[in-house]
């Protein structure tokens, strides 16, 4: 950060962060305590430094009464404070379920954020089937309002969202991949993106994951996401119904 700015460009620079709201199971007290413990770790750990320029005083004393907090040296809270970025990517897919643990910790085992809460799968919750993630599109209006109200509302843009679907083949018709989940999943997001625009967001704009089916680190091409449909053998691309749909929207600048 500071060597980008001694070279006077008149650029942003900032940083993309996977940013997922952690919901408690109930209003129970040991329920909210463990999703702000999980939203601690998972989110302001990072979210704070990038854009307060600090940690949480809250993880700092988490991490201290479990003896686990980095060794802090002198300057590195004035390096922190000189990092601020201008801009802010998100990566948003789905929410993070939290309940309060139900068992004791070994106290011999290795510290995790597992220590402090457990996942909770949400009765009657929205699924893509295709994939088992839970489909919340409330979600990415929560982080923007977050941002917002939290963070100071920082310039941002939905640098990642979106849903894979195993074997789309399945849904080829005329030629074309009829993908009308996915269109029901970008329009669903977009309403609460803007949503959050019209309450005050500096949300700049929406990219999907991804333009065209992609490989991928955890599955290789089990999963396609794109709105371009790419045919492995032939290396042949086909446009699925989803990008005619997504260039509509672009080109009216709504829907």
């Amino acid at each position: 950060m500071q060597r980008y700015r001694q070279l006077n460009q008149g650029g942003d620079i900032g940083i993309i962060l996977n940013l997922t709201p952690s919901y408690p199971r109930s209003e129970n007290p040991a329920d909210v305590k463990a999703a702000n413990i999980a939203d601690l770790m998972f989110n302001r750990s990072f979210l704070d430094p990038a854009l307060l320029g600090k940690y949480p005083d809250e993880l700092v004393d988490l991490l201290t009464s479990h003896h686990q907090l980095p060794e802090c040296r002198s300057g590195d809270r004035e390096l922190l404070a000189q990092g601020v970025v201008s801009l802010l990517g998100i990566n948003y897919y789905q929410p993070r379920r939290i309940k309060c643990r139900d068992s004791l910790v070994n106290p011999d085992s290795p510290f995790m954020p597992e220590w402090f809460f457990e996942n909770y799968e949400m009765p009657g919750r929205k699924m893509n089937p295709h994939r088992g993630w839970e489909i919340y599109e409330k979600g990415i209006y929560d982080i923007l309002t977050n941002l917002r109200t939290e963070y100071g509302n920082p310039r941002c843009f939905i640098s990642e969202n979106g849903m894979g679907v195993e074997n789309e083949q399945r849904f080829i018709e005329n030629g074309q991949v009829q993908d009308d989940y996915r269109i029901e999943f970008v329009r669903e997001h977009l309403q609460w993106v803007h949503k959050a625009i019209q309450e005050g967001s500096q949300c700049l704009g929406y990219h999907m994951w991804t333009f065209i089916d992609n490989w991928s680190w955890c599955n290789a091409y089990k999963n396609r996401y794109g709105f371009i449909q790419l045919d492995l053998a032939t290396q042949t691309r086909s446009v699925k119904k989803s990008g005619e749909w997504f260039a509509q929207v672009s080109h009216a600048n709504g829907f």
